[in-house]
């Protein structure tokens, strides 16, 4: 008796050669699943971290809180209210939500490198996960521990005169979220083409006081130079800046403050300004998810 002869398509490959998947059909959510767990893997991390170090936690608050209070409370009695639209810690109020966000956001791309150089992001790749998806926990689990520790200063707004309205705190949640991911996302793009840490720091310190004295989240920019002003236009930190101040301004009216961003004296929607917001941080994140899929 023959042996029956093998189909067409498998006469040139071994019969114990597995079949290449290509993601779909029954395999499709299997491997959707084990994405997901990656991602939760990740973002685990982070907040174990976050809990385990309180008292680093802790000193990332301070300078924030000496700004609100030491040099908003010193600087209130020299600048009149009626040119802010309310007291000065309540405009600085914003600026320094983004001060508490910046820095944890900030923190994921100088642990990325330093993941690369121990070893850890190599052992990470031999999970069976596409390599954008390591990068897409990374920057949910940054996202996720900013977004908490400027929640943390939410509940001082009662001593800048704000309420504790449910619905003021919680679109000021959601505005430090959309700014913590943009902010997380473009620290990875610059952390996945850098190799060394000093580097990064270097270039930090060179970028990021421009951009948070170009935020208007210490003074109004519209008695700078009209190159400043257009400066902060293109400056995703007064992007921020002015969502959060126009949270307050939606349900505190009388503590309304001059916004940052303008387009020739057109003053743009606060939904344009967050989808304007979030459209940056996601452009950052598939370059950076394509940078980190290319085999080192």
């Amino acid at each position: 008796m023959t042996a029956p002869a093998l189909p067409a398509s498998d006469a040139s490959s071994p019969p114990d050669r597995p079949a290449v998947r290509d993601g779909s059909g029954p395999d499709r959510v299997p491997r959707l699943w084990h994405e997901l767990r990656a991602v939760h893997a990740l973002v685990h991390r982070d907040l174990l971290r976050l809990a385990a170090q309180p008292v680093h936690t802790g000193l990332m608050l301070v300078q924030p809180m000496l700004y609100l209070f030491i040099l908003g409370g010193g600087l209130a009695a020299l600048i009149p209210n009626s040119s802010l639209g309310g007291g000065y810690q309540t405009y600085l109020f914003p600026g320094v939500l983004m001060m508490t966000v910046q820095t944890p956001a900030i923190m994921v791309g100088i642990r990325l490198i330093t993941d690369r150089q121990s070893g850890y992001v190599r052992e990470l790749l031999m999970a069976p996960v596409r390599r954008p998806t390591l990068l897409l926990g990374t920057c949910a689990g940054g996202t996720l521990v900013a977004t908490v520790q400027g929640a943390v200063l939410l509940t001082l707004v009662g001593a800048i005169g704000l309420p504790y309205d449910p619905l003021l705190l919680l679109t000021l949640l959601v505005g430090m979220m959309l700014t913590s991911f943009t902010l997380t996302a473009l620290a990875l793009t610059l952390a996945v083409t850098l190799d060394r840490p000093e580097v990064f720091n270097m270039l930090l310190g060179l970028v990021m006081m421009p951009l948070l004295l170009l935020s208007g989240g210490f003074f109004p920019v519209g008695n700078l130079p009209g190159w400043a002003q257009a400066l902060a236009a293109a400056n995703p930190l007064a992007y921020g800046v002015d969502v959060l101040r126009r949270c307050i301004a939606a349900r505190v009216p009388d503590r309304a403050a001059p916004t940052t961003v303008e387009w020739s004296g057109w003053q743009p929607p606060v939904l344009l300004e967050g989808t304007l917001l979030l459209t940056v941080g996601i452009l950052a994140l598939l370059w950076a998810a394509h940078r980190f899929g290319r085999p080192e």
